[in-house]
């Protein structure tokens, strides 16, 4: 069973609409109107109105060449090919050049008639019109993404927590078994989050509203440190005074990997860990060296993430959302363990 998207229903709508106001106008080539429809119903809103006015300013210039070129050097397939050799590079270089089809489609309309005058150059100017205006008409309804993009929000939130409790269990009690595969899942959701966002922000006139975007840049970043992190893990164990005491920090922090500014809280802690790592006796042995070594490291990578996550501007509306929507997600997940 095949689904029809928004984008699908849009098109067939937008392309319907304009071959029936062409038709009822009684242009020639009425049907055009839907082709340059189709070829302006684009993924974004402002995409549409970059493509809109790209047809439009290249059709006119189709136009103006078409009908000096036609009358100049006759209607034969040399003047094609002349017309088009100096017609391609005029749009390129004025920016235009996804209107190319369009244009070439208003532009053959002359050639097909062998003929331009006044009457013509007006039906083919309404063409453009009707086609450009429906398609913007269309492209007016696009589907805010911003449920999607929150939960993409929780997935990664929840992954970010996992991995920050495995980090601690591991300091604990050593090898658990973990698979890691969260930070599969939380760079692949990250990605398509991020591809979203764009979608997004281009579907917004009058405000760039790039938090999302933002979010998940700065996600990313901190993933990046997370998975700098985790080989550095297994060189401690629980015979580290100190391993024991990260653990704590790691678990705390596991339950706080949520939009809101917190940084500050675990900066501080931080702040106290080093100080408390510095005031150690030197070490004796390479392995002890090693083993300071790697809790240094550590320590300055978290330091990392939580100033990233520092210099974020969280949205207080938006972090409320995404919190009843964790939840909702543990009461569905507690409610399919009694249905078990």
């Amino acid at each position: 069973m095949f689904k029809i998207g928004y984008r699908t229903l849009k098109t067939a709508i937008g392309a319907g609409l304009a071959i029936l106001i062409a038709q009822t106008l009684q242009l020639d080539f009425y049907a055009s109107a839907g082709i340059i429809a189709i070829l302006c119903i684009t993924v974004t809103r402002r995409d549409s109105l970059r493509s809109s006015w790209e047809r439009i300013l290249a059709s006119l210039i189709g136009l103006l060449y078409a009908t000096v070129i036609f009358e100049l050097a006759g209607y034969h397939f040399l003047s094609i090919t002349i017309l088009l050799l100096l017609f391609i590079p005029t749009v390129v270089a004025v920016k235009a050049k996804k209107g190319v089809a369009t244009s070439a489609v208003i532009m053959f309309h002359l050639y097909t008639l062998g003929e331009v005058s006044a009457g013509i150059l007006i039906n083919e100017v309404l063409l453009i019109v009707i086609g450009v205006g429906v398609a913007l008409l269309m492209n007016w309804y696009m589907p805010s993404a911003e449920n999607e993009l929150v939960w993409d929000q929780v997935y990664i939130e929840e992954a970010f927590q996992t991995i920050w409790k495995e980090f601690a269990r591991y300091l604990k009690e050593g090898d658990t078994g973990w698979t890691g595969k969260e930070f599969t899942e939380a760079s692949n959701t990250i990605s398509h989050g991020k591809g979203k966002a764009l979608i997004n922000i281009d579907n917004h006139f009058l405000r760039e509203d790039d938090y999302f975007y933002h979010y998940f840049k700065m996600r990313e970043k901190q993933l990046e440190i997370l998975e700098r992190i985790l080989p550095f893990i297994s060189t401690l164990d629980d015979t580290v005074i100190q391993g024991e005491k990260i653990a704590d920090f790691m678990n705390e922090l596991s339950g706080a990997v949520y939009a809101g500014n917190t940084a500050n809280y675990f900066l501080t802690q931080l702040d106290d860990l080093r100080e408390e790592l510095q005031a150690m006796d030197l070490p004796e042995t390479r392995q002890e060296f090693e083993i300071r070594s790697s809790l240094f490291y550590i320590l300055h990578e978290l330091e990392q993430y939580l100033l990233l996550k520092k210099m974020f501007k969280a949205d207080l509306r938006r972090t409320q959302t995404v919190s009843v929507k964790k939840r909702y997600k543990v009461k569905r997940r507690g409610e399919n363990k009694k249905e078990e």
